[in-house]
C-alpha cells in the first residue's frame, strides 16, 4: 500500500484580470458548485477575496481573487504589492476575448509578471482567454494564437518562457480542462496516482480509468498516462478518434467532468448521494477515498458484477 498522506501543503493562486473578466464565475462553477446560470448573481469582487480549498485531503489551495476595477488595481501594484506578490506559486490571469481594451489588459498582465520577477520568480503562469464562446467558431483559433503569440512573446521579457494558455467559456467543458491542469501542476506526488492508477487498471482489466478530486471533479491523472485534463491533444480538436476498435473523443476528460459534476448538484438537490454509479455494466463510477473518484471503462461488460466491486474496494488500498 503506497501512503499518500504528506504535511499540510498550502499553495497560494493568484486570479487576475480586469474587471468582467470572468474570475470569479469561473471560481464559483469550479470550488463552489455554482452552475453558469447561478453565476449571474454574482457581484464585482471587492478588493481581494480569500479562499481556503482542500484538494486531495493533503494540499491547500489559497485562491486570491483580485477585484478587476482600476482603484485596486493600481493598489496591488503599489500599496500593497509585496503582500499580493509574495509566495506566489501560480497566477491565473483572465483575459475577456471581448475587451475593448486589449492593449489595457496586456498592460495589466504586464504589470503583475514585473512584480512576480521580483516577489515570486519560480511561479507559474497560466493564462485564460475567457468568453470565448461569444466569438465566431471560425474565428476561435486564429484569435486564440494571436493571443497566446503576444503574451508569450510578452511573459519571456519578464523571465517566464514557460506560460501555459487556456481558451474558456462558461457555457461549455473547458474550464474544467484548464482547471485540471492547472491545480495538478502543483501535486508533488502525481506519479505515485499514476503508477497506482495503472495497477487498479491491471487489477480490473479496465480499458481506462480516470481519477477525479470528489469535490470539483477536476481531473487528477487517468492510466492512459495523461494527468490533470491533458488528453494529449490539441486544445481546439473536436473530432473523435479511433483507438483500436474504439472511438475516442480527445475532451472526453473534461466532458466527464461537466457531466459528473451536473449529476452531483442534481444529487445534492435531491438530498441524495452515490457510492457508486454503475451504467450499462461497462460504467462504474465509485468512490476510491475520501476525496478521490474513479471513473472506470471496462474492457468486457460481461464480468460478474460482484467481482468487479470487490476488486474495487480492494483497489482502495493504493489510494488511503
Amino acid at each position: 500500500m503506497s501512503n499518500l498522506s504528506s504535511s499540510n501543503n498550502r499553495k497560494k493562486l493568484l486570479l487576475m484580470g480586469r474587471s468582467g473578466s470572468g474570475k470569479s464565475s469561473m471560481r464559483s462553477i469550479i470550488f463552489s458548485n455554482y452552475s453558469a446560470f447561478d453565476t449571474r448573481r454574482l457581484g464585482a469582487t471587492i478588493d481581494v477575496e480569500h479562499s481556503h480549498l482542500r484538494f486531495l485531503g493533503n494540499m491547500t489551495l489559497n485562491l486570491w481573487d483580485c477585484g478587476g476595477q482600476d482603484v485596486f488595481m493600481e493598489n496591488y501594484f503599489t500599496k500593497q504589492k509585496d503582500h499580493i506578490f509574495q509566495m506566489v506559486q501560480v497566477l491565473i490571469h483572465v483575459f475577456d476575448v471581448e475587451s475593448q481594451e486589449v492593449m489595457k489588459d496586456i498592460e495589466i498582465f504586464m504589470r503583475s509578471l514585473k512584480q512576480l520577477k521580483k516577489y515570486s520568480p519560480n511561479s507559474k503562469i497560466f493564462v485564460l482567454l475567457h468568453k470565448m464562446d461569444l466569438v465566431q467558431l471560425d474565428k476561435r483559433n486564429e484569435l486564440f494564437e494571436i493571443m497566446m503569440n503576444k503574451l508569450t512573446e510578452t511573459a519571456k521579457q519578464y523571465g517566464f518562457p514557460n506560460i501555459v494558455g487556456f481558451a474558456t467559456s462558461i457555457w461549455d467543458e473547458s474550464l474544467y480542462k484548464a482547471w485540471s491542469q492547472i491545480v495538478c501542476s502543483l501535486i508533488p506526488n502525481m506519479s505515485i496516482y499514476q503508477s497506482n492508477l495503472i495497477k487498479f487498471k491491471n487489477l480490473l482489466d479496465a480499458y481506462e480509468i480516470i481519477l477525479f478530486e470528489k469535490t470539483t471533479f477536476l481531473v487528477i491523472c487517468s492510466s492512459n498516462n495523461k494527468t490533470g485534463g491533458d488528453n494529449g491533444d490539441n486544445d481546439n480538436q473536436s473530432n473523435v478518434k479511433e483507438l483500436g476498435s474504439i472511438k475516442i473523443d480527445p475532451k472526453r476528460f473534461e466532458k466527464i467532468s461537466n457531466i459528473m459534476k451536473n449529476y452531483k448538484q442534481s444529487c445534492t438537490k435531491l438530498k441524495s448521494g452515490f457510492k457508486t454509479l454503475i451504467l450499462n455494466d461497462s460504467i462504474y463510477v465509485s468512490e476510491i477515498s475520501s476525496n478521490m473518484v474513479c471513473f472506470i471503462v471496462l474492457n468486457n461488460s460481461k464480468q460478474p458484477r460482484q467481482l468487479i466491486l470487490e476488486n474495487i474496494k480492494k483497489a482502495k488500498e493504493f489510494f488511503q
